[in-house]
This record gives structure tokens, C-alpha cells and sequence, in this order.
């Protein structure tokens, strides 16, 4: 495992509801593979505006995006068209400069798919890794319990 410290356990995840759509599936009305890493983005971008942060502002006023590192996932059932699923994010590692998520997507409160995911933050204007600001460590770490 990484270096870095873990968040504070026993809170609950970050949950984003997200309803299959159409454009989601494929030919047999089954998700669609990579349907499931744009609910889990929607998700992280949820789980930083829910800490009070926002990607334009990381851009633009900080200099800073984030970009996936590292993205697996084990498919457990399959997701049809008009589920509503849920999609739990949850931080596994603050590192300086990498986080690491755990991101469920459930329906009905079965696990339907696992992604573990590494972010590395990284300077805009060079794309170099840059450590992660303080209030932005801290925003994760509190990413365990309700906003």
C-alpha cells in the first residue's frame, strides 16, 4: 500500500445516486463498462464539492487538477436500464501528492461493482505532481463522515 495516512474511520461513505440512462447501455440494455468510471467520476466531483471544493477553483484560483492515476474495477452483477444506483465513495489513503478511493456502485444495497481508484494531484500549468494543500488534506479526511 502507499504511503500516507488514512482517514478517520467509522463514518459513513459519500453517496451520489445516479439513474441508468439509455445512452449508459449497450446493445442488450446491460451498462456499459465505462459507463461505471463516468458514475464514479461524477461521483469524486460530488465528494470534493460536498468538502467544500470544486474543480474550476482548484484550476483556475490554485493551479491545481486532479488526474486518475490508477482506476480497477471488479464487476460483481450487472446494471440494467432505470436502476437507480448508488455510488459510494470512500478515502482509503491521503498521500502527499495521491489519494486513494474505494467507490462502490450499489442497487438496492447490493455491491454491483468495485473501483479502486488513485488520483494524483498535479500542477495545471506543468503537470508535475504537487503536494497537496492542507485545507485539501483535511476536506478528505473529513470525507468519511457527512458533509
Amino acid at each position: 500500500m502507499s504511503r500516507g495516512t488514512p482517514p478517520p474511520e467509522g463514518g459513513a461513505a459519500h453517496v451520489l445516486e445516479v439513474r441508468v440512462y439509455y445512452e449508459d447501455t449497450d446493445a442488450a440494455g446491460i451498462v456499459y463498462h465505462a459507463s461505471y468510471l463516468r458514475f464514479a467520476e461524477r461521483a469524486r466531483t460530488e465528494l470534493l464539492r460536498a468538502r467544500g471544493f470544486d474543480h474550476r477553483a482548484l484550476a483556475e484560483e490554485h493551479n491545481l487538477v486532479f488526474a486518475v492515476a490508477r482506476s480497477t474495477i471488479d464487476f460483481v452483477a450487472p446494471a440494467r436500464l432505470d436502476d437507480l444506483l448508488a455510488v459510494r465513495t470512500r478515502v482509503v489513503r491521503i498521500g502527499g501528492v495521491r489519494l486513494e478511493l474505494e467507490q462502490l456502485v450499489c442497487r438496492a444495497q447490493a455491491v454491483i461493482a468495485r473501483l479502486q481508484v488513485t488520483l494524483a494531484l498535479l500542477e495545471r500549468s506543468t503537470l508535475r505532481p504537487k503536494r497537496m494543500p492542507q485545507a485539501l488534506q483535511q476536506g478528505f479526511a473529513a470525507a468519511g463522515t457527512p458533509a
